[in-house]
């Protein structure tokens, strides 16, 4: 998923990018209300990690503006304070689900999977390709019935690729999505993960359909 976290604690925003990353996720962090709620505006999340006490506009202020312009994405409200009104108010204005801090990843990404899958529903959590299917709630990738043992980083480029199949992407936007660099033109890291992508797909019987588009970038057969 495409996270959008707004905190403004260093410290507490790089803990939940960096483990939602870890879980696969790609995350943008803001550090105030305002930022965050001009984010949600501008760009496509698929959920939103929104701290209560936020400056220049507080969390529970963002989530009134959110919903009042019909933006629906889940939004998980994150607080230091404890208390059941802000839980309450919250959720009156919107709120999908709470946690309360300190808390630890692993409840954060469940959280978020769950309030996904009942927003979107979970036929939307499938990308089809022919035979080959990825599962972006379970993480699982497979070619007929065969199991693609694939790592996070290469699951989030097959995805990218399924998306769109047929569309050519440039090396530099496979590196922005899939790692979220700036492009390096001395790097070879996106040819040398395509290489091992193929490799793993054509292991598992599936034909060659990562294609190169020479001077461009590669694209999944259409």
């Amino acid at each position: 998923m495409k996270i959008l976290a707004v905190e403004d604690e260093r410290k507490i925003a790089e803990f939940i990018r960096k483990g939602l990353e870890a879980e696969g996720h790609v995350v943008d962090t803001a550090k105030t209300g305002k930022q965050g709620l001009l984010w949600a505006r501008e760009q496509s999340y698929d959920a939103v990690v929104l701290d209560i006490m936020l400056p220049e506009q507080d969390g529970l202020d963002v989530l009134r503006c959110l919903r009042r312009e019909g933006l629906n994405m889940p939004v998980v409200l994150v607080t230091a304070r404890g208390q059941l009104d802000d839980r309450v108010e919250g959720l009156r204005l919107g709120a999908d689900d709470y946690l309360v801090k300190p808390f630890y990843m692993e409840e954060l990404a469940a959280r978020l999977l769950a309030v996904s899958r009942r927003t979107t529903g979970e036929h939307l959590n499938l990308r089809q390709y022919g035979d080959l299917t990825l599962n972006l709630a379970t993480r699982e990738v497979r070619w007929s019935e065969n199991l693609i043992e694939l790592t996070a980083r290469e699951f989030n480029m097959l995805e990218f690729f399924m998306r769109s199949p047929g569309r050519v992407y440039t090396r530099p936007q496979i590196l922005e999505h899939v790692w979220q660099y700036h492009f390096d033109p001395g790097t070879n890291l996106v040819d040398v993960y395509i290489k091992r992508l193929r490799r793993k797909l054509m292991d598992e019987g599936a034909p060659p359909c990562i294609e190169t588009v020479r001077g461009v970038g590669y694209r999944l057969a259409a």
